[in-house]
């Protein structure tokens, strides 16, 4: 499997990173554990998660994908051959929420004490907190990354403004800077990344590890009527937002792009986020152990520059 350098961190991660979101919530213990054996096997060990993830569902606090992964850990000893990435900063409730020092010493605590391990590779501000001082929260992670609980920082949620700021704050008093952002960013959703943040990450060379790679679903080519919404009860809901003009003239390029490979949709949605030279890997996700092949061979998926282009003039804005 090939990796890429996060960054300017040394953490190499593989072109394509598991979206543990499923974890405890669209997919049960025994999934998503069958799940994690096949990811490693395959080399996509780079899993992203965070401490609310799924707090959304009925009756979940928070913690359930980081209690899974931990468990799994447990069971196979595997630590030492995958790099989990982990989040901070949503609302937990009870007040918890935020990038304060305190609060984030707490959670990280909690985070680790869930995923049975005593370091975490990738640990990120899940969201900017306009309460908490640049200075106060990018202190806490020095500390945290001095004790050895955190290999590396990231941001995600972030505006390019910010981004400048923990940058020129983190030069000025030489603590250790964001490495990567996550930013919602797919065929579909193109512009606000690559008119906003893209040439921010470039100029201050961040990695970058996109989430939404597949549009919540939409560009897997599944949906094509609301009458496809029913096909899924975890995402079908936010697929609506893309069932337009601009949407179907995507997913036509799409199939008409994976028609001549041979391939799917899916792995050309992927294929080409990869190809995009700011991105360090998308983030993409299975509930179903047979959905994991398409995000295998996605990795291994080159396009052509006439099937870029195809898909960027399908996708233009």
């Amino acid at each position: 499997m090939r990796t890429r350098e996060l960054g300017q961190s040394g953490l190499k991660i593989p072109a394509l990173v598991f979206g543990g979101n499923v974890f405890g919530w669209a997919a049960d213990e025994a999934t998503s554990f069958r799940l994690l054996d096949a990811l490693v096997d395959a080399g996509l060990n780079c899993i992203d998660t965070a401490d609310v993830y799924s707090r959304w569902v009925p009756g979940h606090e928070g913690g359930e994908s980081e209690v899974l992964i931990g468990k799994w850990l447990k069971k196979t000893g595997k630590r030492n051959q995958v790099q989990i990435a982990t989040k901070v900063g949503m609302d937990m409730g009870n007040g918890h929420k935020g990038l304060s020092a305190v609060y984030i010493e707490q959670a990280l605590e909690r985070s680790l004490k869930r995923l049975q391990t005593d370091y975490i590779d990738l640990y990120q501000s899940h969201c900017d907190d306009p309460h908490t001082s640049l200075e106060e929260t990018m202190g806490a992670f020095a500390e945290a990354v001095e004790r050895g609980k955190v290999r590396v920082i990231g941001a995600s949620n972030f505006d390019a403004k910010r981004l400048r700021e923990a940058h020129e704050l983190c030069t000025r008093l030489k603590l250790p800077q964001y490495q990567s952002l996550q930013p919602n960013y797919n065929l579909y959703d193109r512009a606000n990344y690559e008119t906003q943040l893209e040439p921010t990450v470039q100029q201050l060379g961040l990695g970058v590890i996109s989430f939404y790679s597949l549009a919540a679903g939409f560009l897997t080519g599944k949906y094509r009527s609301e009458a496809d919404l029913g096909k899924s009860s975890v995402r079908g809901y936010k697929v609506k937002n893309f069932m337009n003009e601009r949407g179907f003239a995507i997913l036509d390029a799409l199939e008409e792009v994976a028609g001549d490979l041979k391939v799917t949709p899916t792995q050309v949605a992927l294929a080409w986020l990869m190809a995009r030279p700011s991105i360090t890997a998308p983030i993409a996700s299975a509930s179903k152990l047979e959905q994991l092949p398409d995000l295998i061979a996605a990795v291994e998926l080159k396009l052509s520059d006439e099937a870029i282009q195809r898909l960027n003039t399908a996708s233009a804005y």
